[in-house]
């Protein structure tokens, strides 16, 4: 990672790297308000397996988070034109199931973010797919 973050005051810059970093923190950190706030209200995301939107996709993203996932990504492509910008990541998520037990999933996201009439990006998509689940 090779941003400072804070976590007080994210900010998705234009740099894919740099947007990387802030979700990969603010994901990391296990508080699920913090990552909910890089989405617009009205954004969609399969985080907990099914799309999701506004208070649904806010309840199972802090559920979710709670648990202390970790998150790794590596982003394999990014385009953008004018306000919209498409990205996507390869991914390594460990989480702790209800019984306990550890899981590893692997697998890729496509994430589209949007520009408000802030200047800032916001998540308006985000679709993670997984390829692999390994018990750990």
């Amino acid at each position: 990672m090779t941003a400072q973050i804070d976590l007080a005051n994210l900010d998705l810059t234009d740099d894919p790297e740099t947007q990387n970093d802030v979700f990969l923190v603010a994901f990391n950190s296990g508080q699920g308000a913090i990552f909910d706030s890089l989405y617009r209200d009205d954004s969609i995301s399969n985080l907990s397996g099914g799309p999701l939107t506004g208070a649904a996709r806010t309840e199972a993203i802090t559920k979710l988070l709670a648990t202390k996932p970790e998150l790794q990504s590596k982003v394999k492509s990014y385009y953008s034109t004018g306000d919209t910008s498409l990205i996507i990541v390869d991914y390594d998520l460990v989480i702790t199931l209800e019984d306990g037990r550890k899981q590893r999933i692997l697998g890729k996201c496509t994430d589209v973010l949007v520009r408000g009439e802030d200047g800032k990006w916001v998540m308006a998509v985000d679709r993670p797919v997984a390829d692999e689940v390994h018990d750990l």
